[in-house]
């Protein structure tokens, strides 16, 4: 059975029954977790080994664990700092603030493909212009050339680790003071404007970016349909004009940037044809049962199927292995010292 288009989640720390059935549907293709389904690392891991024994080939198990504010699972997972710290690092020490964006691409992927989850959502390359609160300190740099730099330091760290790279949101969240969440955004720049945007994006490609998220942000000067939704970014843009190969995630369906665009049913044809390859639907069971009681068979495509595919992560150390090695050791430690120098600065 090929990964379907759907990736959906889950109502608590272990799988239910009619969740276990749910997850077998051909149109699922993978699970997204929140901090509700954390209890402890060895309770996530048993939940995950259960997830990946449902099918063949295994759904993908991905959650959002940044650091700062966006760290799903905390108590039993090392703290990491919000992506802002690495742009100041940067500024101070160029070769310091590479060395540490690689080490805490690691260290998250590693901590994560120890209890076997596939995919981080991260980095965030979105630029920090000073707009978007939902933003914020999540944005590595105002510069595009810092994005890009750290963000292909913390993708190699991640792929040491095992765990490949969704960057995200394409193309960009960061001139946007509404938050897609809540609100339709929409940036009302010319074209030209939004080449720092894409350079990130560009240099990450040039190192072999395996996967990006699309934003539902409306970008005036190109389309009338978010990012998410739309052919002209991602068939034009993305696959044509940059080459991108890679699989490509819409941001979570349910949320208000895509619902201006119709019901979940609607959204999903149109980032399905936009040339997405998954989409999550997240906090609205409903929604899910309707897409899978409308969405054709032929949603779930083999070529999509194949790009997801190759988002599994690759064995690693268990966590018992990992926590006594000598590179989490270290990455750890540079984690801390991160919170040391001013702790009332950090959000969450």
């Amino acid at each position: 059975m090929n990964l379907g288009p759907l990736m959906v989640d889950l109502r608590g720390a272990a799988l239910e029954p009619e969740e276990r059935e749910l997850l077998g549907h051909p149109l699922v293709g993978g699970v997204i977790l929140f901090a509700r389904n954390y209890e402890s690392p060895e309770l996530l891991q048993r939940l995950v080994t259960a997830i990946h024994a449902l099918r063949t080939p295994a759904l993908l198990v991905a959650v959002d664990q940044e650091g700062g504010r966006v760290q799903r699972f905390r108590d039993g997972f090392t703290r990491l700092p919000p992506a802002r710290v690495l742009g100041h690092r940067l500024d101070r020490d160029r070769a310091a603030g590479l060395a540490l964006a690689r080490q805490l691409g690691w260290l998250m992927a590693s901590e994560l493909r120890a209890a076997g989850v596939d995919l981080s959502f991260a980095p965030c390359v979105d630029l920090d212009y000073g707009f978007s609160q939902v933003i914020g300190d999540r944005a590595l740099h105002r510069r595009a050339a810092a994005v890009g730099d750290l963000a292909v330091a913390w993708m190699f760290g991640m792929r040491e680790a095992g765990m490949a790279a969704v960057a995200k949101h394409f193309p960009g969240h960061g001139a946007v003071a509404a938050d897609s969440h809540v609100a339709l955004p929409v940036d009302r720049r010319e074209w030209a404007d939004l080449e720092s945007d894409l350079l990130p994006y560009r240099r990450l490609l040039a190192n072999g970016l395996p996967a990006v998220m699309a934003a539902h942000v409306v970008y005036q000067a190109v389309d009338s349909l978010p990012a998410s939704l739309s052919p002209r970014w991602l068939r034009d843009c993305l696959r044509g004009e940059l080459g991108f190969q890679g699989a490509v995630f819409a941001d979570d369906l349910s949320m208000a940037g895509a619902a201006a665009c119709g019901d979940v049913v609607a959204r999903a044809a149109l980032a399905l044809a936009a040339g997405c390859d998954m989409l999550p639907v997240c906090n609205d069971r409903a929604a899910v049962q309707a897409l899978l009681a409308t969405l054709p068979a032929t949603a779930a495509d083999p070529v999509s199927a194949l790009r997801l595919a190759r988002l599994h992560g690759r064995p690693m150390p268990g966590r018992e292995e990992l926590l006594a090695g000598p590179r989490w050791q270290e990455c750890a430690a540079a984690a801390a010292r991160c919170f040391e120098a001013d702790p009332l600065q950090f959000e969450g």
